[in-house]
């Protein structure tokens, strides 16, 4: 784990995003598409972790940022190319754009500074959407990664922002997977080889402590 000077400087506030991942009512909701997952994620507590971390980030002016998957009712611009696509296509609870799936699941509160940004196709939170952009245009170097799930889209959005030049943070019990076993598997021998692997507890306290200089 990183000191709290290293992470202090990391998370500098004014160049910090905090980004969420699919942490939407249709994943990680009662009504989950997902039941497994989204039981995990409340389970292992990574869900109320987002939420803290959200409501931290809402206090010491660092930028949030909703990762959200949908599509559309008639499926038109979604990828058909893998065995996880075509079968969130015949998924019971579907992400459709405009209902309560889509929607921010509590007990993350969402506030009127906060991005939402939607994608209608593939896997990553960042390839093919405006998140690199706002990032840019925001001054943000790092990127604070969050959600679900640790099985596809969180290392894909770690990939991501490495291969874009951002320094990527990962609070691995803000993160969830299935089965329970594989988040930390992947984050000890992925996740911790690109980016800076910490505890929501570490982040929280550096934003609480006042900054010098």
């Amino acid at each position: 784990m990183p000191s709290y000077g290293q992470l202090s400087e990391i998370l500098d506030p004014a160049s910090t995003a905090l980004l969420t991942v699919e942490c939407q009512q249709g994943v990680v909701g009662a009504e989950s598409a997902l039941p497994e997952l989204a039981a995990e994620a409340r389970a292992s507590g990574a869900l109320d972790n987002v939420a803290q971390l959200v409501a931290a980030a809402h206090g010491h002016g660092v930028q949030v940022l909703h990762a959200v998957a949908e599509r559309r009712p008639d499926g038109r611009g979604a990828n058909r190319n893998a065995r996880l696509f075509r079968a969130a296509g015949r998924l019971p609870v579907r992400q459709l754009s405009g209902t309560a799936a889509v929607r921010i699941a509590p007990p993350i509160e969402v506030t009127d500074e906060d991005l939402v940004v939607r994608r209608l196709h593939g896997l990553s939170p960042l390839a093919g959407t405006d998140v690199d952009p706002l990032l840019r245009n925001l001054g943000c170097r790092t990127l604070l990664v969050t959600g679900v799930s640790a099985n596809v889209a969180i290392p894909n959005a770690v990939f991501d922002a490495v291969n874009l030049g951002y320094t990527a943070v990962v609070p691995a019990d803000a993160i969830a997977g299935v089965p329970a076993d594989y988040t930390p598997a992947v984050v000890r021998n992925t996740l911790a080889l690109v980016a800076t692997v910490t505890t929501t507890e570490d982040v929280l306290d550096v934003w609480k402590r006042p900054r010098i200089g």
